[in-house]
């Protein structure tokens, strides 16, 4: 992905996302760091992939990536993670809600240490996070964007508190866009098969859901990271919008 065809757009903003060490997080990060953004990058556990990623980044741009490791799931990180940006660059225009588990929860099998997972990944630290943030973001009248799922407005088979906890994600979108305007902005994007999960799919499933999609194809991550950028610098009259990047496979 190359920067704008203005230019460095976002060049001085500063980029907060959660999970940006690998898959579509470091797509994103990426992206908008090709367009100018200084990017305080959050991980938990990927620290060789955050310390590789920084260290690319901040050879092509000097000190415009910095890490941060935490868990998302502890009471104070979300306060921790806003600070460290804050140290770091001053300023917060950008957060991504990016981080998120992702497994089946079979039901008769749930238990409460998968929902308080799930939920607080998916849902909980997205909403402190924001809450966090929102002081700083007002200050730069900016922008919260929230990495959905197709599933949390059709839910998939078999990943009950998964599905339960994106589509609370899609209404604290919404919720947050009505709290936090006029200042801040607040959207989502729910991907569709752009990425295959980490745990082993079989090819003719994964075909099977490519299928159903109305342009016959998978994306990929950089889909995701376009449409970020586009939220970051071409949409300052968009809010309280979930954006379906899944090639048909929600229509």
């Amino acid at each position: 992905m190359t920067a704008t065809i203005d230019g460095l757009a976002l060049t001085d903003q500063v980029l907060l996302i959660t999970g940006g060490a690998r898959r579509v997080g470091a797509a994103i990060v990426r992206g908008l760091h090709a367009a100018g953004a200084n990017v305080l990058l959050h991980y938990r556990s990927s620290a060789a992939a955050a310390n590789a990623l920084a260290e690319e980044l901040n050879a092509i741009r000097p000190a415009s990536v910095a890490i941060h490791a935490a868990d998302l799931l502890h009471p104070a990180a979300a306060a921790e993670i806003v600070a460290a940006a804050l140290r770091r660059f001053g300023r917060i225009d950008i957060l991504i809600n990016n981080a998120s588990s992702f497994y089946p929860t079979q039901v008769g099998q749930i238990t409460a240490t998968q929902w308080d997972d799930l939920i607080g990944s998916n849902l909980q630290a997205p909403l402190f996070l924001s809450q966090a943030a929102a002081p700083a973001l007002r200050l730069q009248r900016g922008l919260i964007i929230n990495i959905v799922d197709i599933h949390g407005l059709r839910p998939l088979k078999g990943h009950v508190v998964y599905s339960v906890a994106k589509a609370g994600l899609a209404m604290l979108t919404r919720s947050l866009a009505r709290e936090l305007g006029p200042e801040v902005r607040v959207n989502g994007i729910a991907p569709g098969p752009v990425l295959w999960p980490e745990s082993p799919i079989a090819a003719g499933l994964q075909q099977e859901i490519v299928e159903k999609t109305a342009l016959k194809r998978h994306g990929t991550p950089e889909d995701i990271a376009r449409t970020a950028l586009f939220l970051a610098k071409d949409a300052p009259y968009i809010t309280g919008q979930i954006i379906a990047v899944d090639g048909g496979r929600s229509v």
